[in-house]
């Protein structure tokens, strides 16, 4: 017996099958026994710190000192780069939606497509919404205006659909200040100015193929009407409790026009231009240099993203008649649901510690590096298959982003090379939607399709977005990396 457990403990193949069976045991408690992610990645974590026979000092700390922990560190060190970013990118996504900015958008990609080019412009619509709210929220809000699309131009509400649906996902996979990239920006050591700008270069070939001609194609094969209740929009009478949409109390209709598109589109740009400026400033600009220090401090991500919200509060909100008060109502309201998803985060970067610390990461790197297999290979092939066995695209980012960055320690990668790992990582955690994803079931329901039709379209969908957004991301890293 105890020469097996040295074996596990102190062989590359031993620590391998250690990790394999911890990876079995997390996938069993969340799909067999339906334990929460966070619990069950705790637990996998501690339960594999101790088979690898780490101190329990190391784990947990002692009664007096926990600081240096395993367990604080690694919940502590990730949570500490994304609370904010995550926080603050929620609460401008609900001011946004509520002030009507989806309804502006739409009206004015409507009018510029035409009806023929309604399914691109829905796709669009997608793609801009879709960078400052989550992707769930995203359905619940566009969801009505993409049957009104559909119902106008008389075709399938699959060939509106896809396209919308294909611009979230990207946006929600590949971009800040969503959750997967902002915490792959803390796991793996990447700023979120390189991963923004990589998540379009990967994202973008992948929406067009997914959204625009893979949504095009199946848009006229899968026919599925628009029901008439569904054409019942909750839209006005939720835009009319937001922020600076007073209403009538007799009519209950606007008594203010919407925000224009100009205004809508700068207050979503104006984070990633900053994020960006200081990024770019860093490798431009000289050190110590007074322009390089405002566009590093209005750059950091929470400032930047808090300047959006500041204005974002007053020119949709304070200026359009919304008090201090229903502003802070908003606030609370929005970032209500995000504590689990805060809590998966800094679940899976423990687990990605407790593998750092057992010595897992440098035996899987001797392994990959035996075979010959690229790090950004491994990335994406441990993310999918991740995101097919448990279905939570969340936890396949963090998990793969635990399990790759102790391979990525002094190898020498630039900010770019690090970008693209992270675009595969993102790109295999949304591949293959099925049953056990959530968001499966919602799209099901949201637009009329029966499960057949739902693995037709959107299953096929995240799998397309999935490898094109990788090819682009591996190619990129054989040639630039």
């Amino acid at each position: 017996m105890g020469a097996t457990v040295d074996w596990l403990r102190t062989t590359t193949p031993g620590l391998l099958v250690l990790c394999g069976l911890a990876i079995a045991v997390l996938l069993l408690a969340i799909i067999r026994f339906k334990l929460e992610p966070f619990i069950a990645l705790l637990l996998t974590g501690l339960g594999l710190a101790l088979a690898a026979g780490l101190p329990v000092s190391t784990i947990v700390g002692t009664p007096l000192k926990a600081g240096e922990s395993l367990l604080e560190t690694g919940f502590g060190g990730i949570l500490g780069h994304i609370a904010v970013i995550i926080g603050l990118g929620t609460v401008l996504g609900a001011i946004l939606e509520r002030s009507g900015g989806a309804d502006v958008l739409t009206e004015k990609l409507l009018k510029l497509f035409g009806d023929r080019g309604a399914p691109i412009a829905m796709g669009l619509l997608g793609l801009i919404f879709g960078i400052p709210v989550f992707f769930d929220v995203g359905i619940f809000v566009l969801a009505p205006l993409v049957y009104v699309a559909a119902k106008r131009g008389g075709r399938s509400l699959v060939l509106y659909a896809m396209p919308m649906l294909a611009g979230l996902s990207m946006t929600h996979a590949f971009l800040p200040p969503h959750p997967g990239p902002v915490a792959l920006g803390g796991l793996l050591g990447v700023s979120l100015g390189w991963l923004i700008l990589i998540g379009f270069v990967c994202g973008i070939p992948g929406f067009i193929a997914a959204g625009i001609v893979w949504g095009g194609w199946i848009g006229k094969r899968v026919q599925v009407e628009v029901p008439e209740d569904f054409l019942v929009r909750p839209r006005q009478s939720a835009a009319g409790e937001g922020p600076g949409t007073a209403t009538d109390p007799k009519t209950g209709v606007l008594e203010q026009k919407a925000p224009s598109v100009a205004l809508i589109g700068s207050i979503i740009a104006i984070p990633l231009l900053l994020i960006l400026g200081a990024t770019f400033g860093s490798q431009i600009l000289d050190d110590g240099s007074r322009a390089l220090a405002v566009l590093t401090f209005l750059g950091t991500p929470a400032v930047a993203l808090l300047v959006a919200v500041l204005i974002a509060f007053y020119v949709l909100g304070i200026r359009r008649g919304s008090s201090v008060q229903e502003l802070g109502v908003l606030t609370g309201e929005s970032l209500r649901p995000i504590g689990m998803l805060l809590l998966v985060v800094g679940a899976g970067a423990f687990f990605g510690k407790v593998i750092s610390a057992t010595g897992i990461g440098a035996a899987l790197a001797d392994t990959m590096s035996a075979a010959g297999l690229p790090v950004i290979v491994l990335a994406y092939l441990i993310s999918c298959g991740l995101r097919i066995a448990q279905g939570s695209a969340t936890v396949a980012i963090v998990t793969t982003g635990g399990i790759v960055a102790p391979l990525l320690v002094d190898q020498g990668y630039s900010q770019l090379a690090l970008a693209l790992i992270a675009m595969a990582i993102a790109a295999g955690s949304i591949i293959l939607s099925h049953v056990n994803d959530g968001g499966f079931w919602i799209i099901a329901k949201y637009f009329n399709l029966s499960v057949k039709q739902t693995l037709q379209t959107w299953t096929v969908l995240e799998t397309v977005l999935s490898v094109v957004s990788f090819a682009v991301a591996g190619l990129l890293f054989a040639l630039l990396a």
